[in-house]
């Protein structure tokens, strides 16, 4: 499946690279300026982009493939799971702190926690970025996280 192909995945992969340089101050990635190009190598990038949306039970919004091998699901899995079920239950309120931090400066970074994956294997994030997704428009889109170290830990 190449889901670069779709124009709403081209256009929430756009979304989550022009707020991470409106919050961040600088890119990503690299990018091309053709934005399906864009869209497949995010898709395809060495590093976890993960977002979620607006709903009350935040749903996983974009997971690259780094982020569906790190969680152990395929993306229509994750796409269908509410964020919070990244975290066990004794991390979520840690999370949840995080995320309204993150809503309320625009972004944080240098964040670790722990994690689980949908086959319950738990791992350690370190020096996640998360940064408030915003559209086009200016309409608050959600929020998204990347990072590029972790660790599984022992059962």
């Amino acid at each position: 499946m190449q889901p670069w192909l779709d124009d709403e995945f081209v256009e929430h992969s756009r979304i989550l690279l022009d707020s991470f340089r409106r919050y961040l101050g600088r890119e990503l990635m690299d990018r091309s300026g053709d934005a399906l190009l864009d869209a497949k190598r995010l898709y395809e990038a060495p590093f976890v982009v993960i977002s979620h949306g607006l709903q009350a039970d935040p749903l996983i919004s974009y997971a690259n493939k780094a982020a569906q091998d790190l969680w152990e699901g395929d993306r229509k899995a994750l796409l269908s799971m509410p964020s919070r079920m990244t975290a066990e239950p004794m991390h979520r309120d840690e999370r949840t702190l995080l995320l309204a931090r993150t809503k309320e400066q625009g972004f944080a970074d240098n964040y670790q926690g722990i994690r689980i994956s949908l086959k319950s294997r738990r791992f350690r994030i370190e020096e996640a970025t998360l940064w408030n997704l915003v559209d086009s428009k200016g309409k608050t889109a959600g929020q998204a996280a990347t990072f590029s170290k972790w660790e599984y830990l022992p059962d």
